[in-house]
């Protein structure tokens, strides 16, 4: 029995998206796929529409990856009004509750240390996680509130940019799972006057050089100018989303073994354990291992470019 013919081009690697705002992640991701003519495509964590910025996308054996910076930290760039609530704790949401603004500079930089650090945050009604199958969202827009518990996240920084009345900037970085705009709602609280986000960027995923971001509209353009070939040297290498992992080199018969998926004991003489980035004799990128106590490479997610 022939096998299905594939809808594109076996491409990997990832491509740092500039998202624009008003916009799903999940469309920008598709559209990105057809420009590339790619045959397989996913994206690291989405950003809500009203979000613009870094949104790397991978494509190929590049997806078996995309966990790793789904639970990298990000940075952001984010302007609240105070002085208004509203059910989604965006501008995108309907207002809820209006309440005078008497908030000082002062009184903002004093708040702000209490939400960095280690925290707990209840995640907003507005969110893709699931309760019973279901993304949160759906019960929202349904009129129904689902009791959530409150999930541990880190905030590393928290800047203070700017603050004119009754629109302030803050600069953020934090873990994977913070939700900029249940922080936002929070702080307005505290406050005493409510807040929503009105702005939001993201600057900034694991490592990833924010020079090397491109928009849609200049992709679209590359794509209809140059061969596909020069517009894959856009691609960032796989291993980029594992960058922070160690790196092992192999030798040429722990090569052959690995990618036949077998585990491999090693003379373990740097003391390298848990998930490793593996790379063959050749320096090729093979996938991500882990390198138990007993000294053996147990094949993690290997990539398939046969």
């Amino acid at each position: 029995m022939a096998r299905p013919k594939k809808k594109g081009r076996d491409i990997h690697g990832i491509f740092l998206l500039d998202k624009p705002e008003g916009e799903s992640s999940n469309n920008v991701m598709q559209r990105v796929k057809r420009l590339f003519q790619a045959n397989k495509a996913g994206h690291t964590g989405a950003l809500d529409p009203l979000a613009t910025g870094m949104l790397p996308i991978c494509l190929g054996e590049a997806t078996k990856f995309s966990q790793f910076l789904l639970d990298s930290d990000k940075r952001y760039i984010v302007t609240a009004k105070l002085g208004e609530r509203t059910d989604t704790s965006d501008a995108e949401g309907q207002l809820v509750e209006t309440r005078d603004v008497n908030v000082t500079q002062e009184q903002i930089l004093v708040a702000l240390p209490q939400f960095q650090g280690d925290i707990l945050q209840v995640p907003t009604m507005f969110s893709a996680l699931k309760h019973q199958g279901k993304p949160l969202y759906e019960y929202a827009r349904a009129g129904i509130t689902v009791k959530r518990e409150a999930r541990p996240i880190t905030i590393f920084e928290l800047k203070f940019i700017e603050y004119q009345s009754p629109y302030l900037t803050l600069e953020v970085h934090c873990s994977k799972g913070t939700y900029i705009r249940t922080l936002v709602d929070d702080l307005g609280e505290v406050l005493g006057c409510g807040a929503h986000v009105t702005m939001l960027r993201r600057i900034a995923v694991a490592d990833y050089p924010t020079e090397r971001m491109v928009t849609l509209d200049e992709l679209q353009m590359l794509a209809e100018n140059q061969p596909l070939a020069e517009l894959d040297s856009y691609l960032l290498p796989m291993d980029s989303a594992v960058s922070r992992l160690p790196e092992l080199s192999l030798t040429a018969e722990q090569t052959k073994a690995v990618g036949f998926g077998q585990r491999v004991k090693f003379d373990n003489s740097l003391n390298i354990y848990g998930l490793v980035r593996l790379f063959s004799d050749q320096a090729q990128f093979l996938g991500v291992a882990e390198i138990d106590s007993n000294n053996v490479i147990r094949p993690n997610r290997m990539v398939n470019l046969a």
